[in-house]
């Protein structure tokens, strides 16, 4: 039996904690001794698990990585990493070299530059694993590449790697340390050897796993919504974060209510911007029309009972949520991110729009006139499968 190993940032309520919660599912348990180890030790979807994986965390906090409290908890994990095992000015040095370019980009990203920190100052493994996989970029990759003792490691990229934000300097030559990289589109991919080009022989696209059954089952649960609003429905479902570019959609909602359109807009989805999303939703006088619902245990009965999904977002590798929309009929709208096209084979299962108030609302009008076009796409997204099969993968990795 192979033993893997596989590590991840946190466990909170996202995309890339979805597929690999699938994934688990997937993996034939007589062949591997799976398990896993949380950087952070927190997160909401730890106790969705599977029961024979493993969890090697010897403390984890369950509270969501999203909420304020959550965030708190996170911030003392980090202080505590940074007084583990030493080397103070080495970690103070790697913070301050990646922190001037950002400045002087005028945009920190704080988890960029503290990953490093996470990871050097992480508890380690003594034994030896079959297998190591890095789910993420960021700490896991670096925590796997640096720490973990294993006869093969691969790593897993899940975003637009540039727009993201990282770089060689921040990176420092951890992807030479894997044996294969897997991206979950071929516009990751791309990415991705936009900033490592010599990596080109050992990265390979690995789709996000989803259960289309198990989507289409729990949508048939109770819940959704419960305000009898009787206008048409828009849904979003993401973090509350700038990567999802919440701030836009705010303002293109802003424009179809000027244009006299009944329409609600709702979002699910908790992180640190609900404060200034709230701000600038009051300012537009939106409170009755764009509408934070926050987390939920079960989203699908939100995506089936919408009339129209939006995923505008600044940048993603592939979105799970768009996935599971289709999954679901939603006629969907994208904007033009990384791997948006292959999800919508232009225009086949969704249309693109461009990442501007003006490019979302335009869209959101045509569909919302078109009702011919509106049916007919999600009818398309209705039978559209999904890759399937990527667990394979793994037991080539071992021949």
């Amino acid at each position: 039996m192979q033993k893997i190993l596989f590590v991840i940032n946190t466990m909170g309520r996202a995309g890339a904690e979805v597929a690999l919660l699938e994934l688990f599912r997937k993996l034939d348990k007589k062949e591997y001794d799976i398990s896993l180890y949380v950087l952070m030790g927190q997160g909401e979807m730890i106790h969705q698990i599977p029961p024979h994986v493993k969890v090697r965390n010897t403390v984890f906090n369950s509270s969501s990585v999203l909420a304020e409290e959550g965030r708190w908890n996170l911030l003392k994990t980090v202080v505590k990493a940074f007084f583990k095992n030493g080397k103070y000015i080495k970690k103070c040095g790697y913070i301050v070299s990646n922190l001037l370019p950002m400045m002087k980009n005028r945009k920190i990203q704080k988890d960029k530059l503290l990953w490093r920190v996470v990871s050097d100052g992480t508890p380690r493994f003594e034994e030896e694993f079959d297998l190591s996989v890095a789910w993420l970029e960021g700490g896991s990759a670096y925590y796997v590449s640096d720490w973990v003792k294993a006869k093969k490691k691969v790593a897993f990229i899940h975003i637009d790697y540039k727009k993201a934000g990282y770089t060689r300097k921040m990176d420092r030559g951890c992807w030479n340390h894997f044996d294969r990289i897997f991206a979950v589109s071929e516009d990751a991919r791309n990415k991705f050897l936009e900033v490592y080009p010599e990596h080109q022989d050992k990265v390979m696209v690995f789709p996000n796993i989803i259960n289309q059954e198990y989507i289409r089952s729990r949508a048939k649960e109770p819940g959704g919504f419960s305000d009898n609003y009787g206008g048409i429905r828009i849904l979003t479902v993401g973090r509350l974060v700038y990567q999802k570019g919440y701030d836009v959609a705010i303002k293109a909602m802003k424009r179809l209510k000027d244009l006299g359109y009944q329409v609600r807009w709702y979002v699910l989805g908790e992180g640190e911007q609900r404060k200034n999303l709230e701000k600038k939703i009051e300012a537009l006088g939106l409170e009755n029309d764009f509408l934070l619902l926050g987390t939920v245990e079960n989203p699908y009965p939100y995506y089936a009972q919408s009339d129209l999904y939006v995923h505008a977002v600044r940048f993603e590798g592939q979105g799970i949520a768009v996935l599971e929309a289709q999954t679901l009929g939603c006629p969907v709208i994208v904007s033009d991110f990384c791997s948006s096209r292959e999800q919508i084979e232009n225009g086949k299962y969704g249309i693109s729009c461009e990442f501007t108030p003006e490019s979302i609302a335009a869209c959101i009008e045509r569909l919302l006139k078109d009702e011919g076009l509106r049916k007919k796409l999600g009818q398309m997204a209705l039978v559209k499968e999904v890759p399937k099969g990527q667990e394979k993968i793994f037991s080539e990795l071992f021949e």
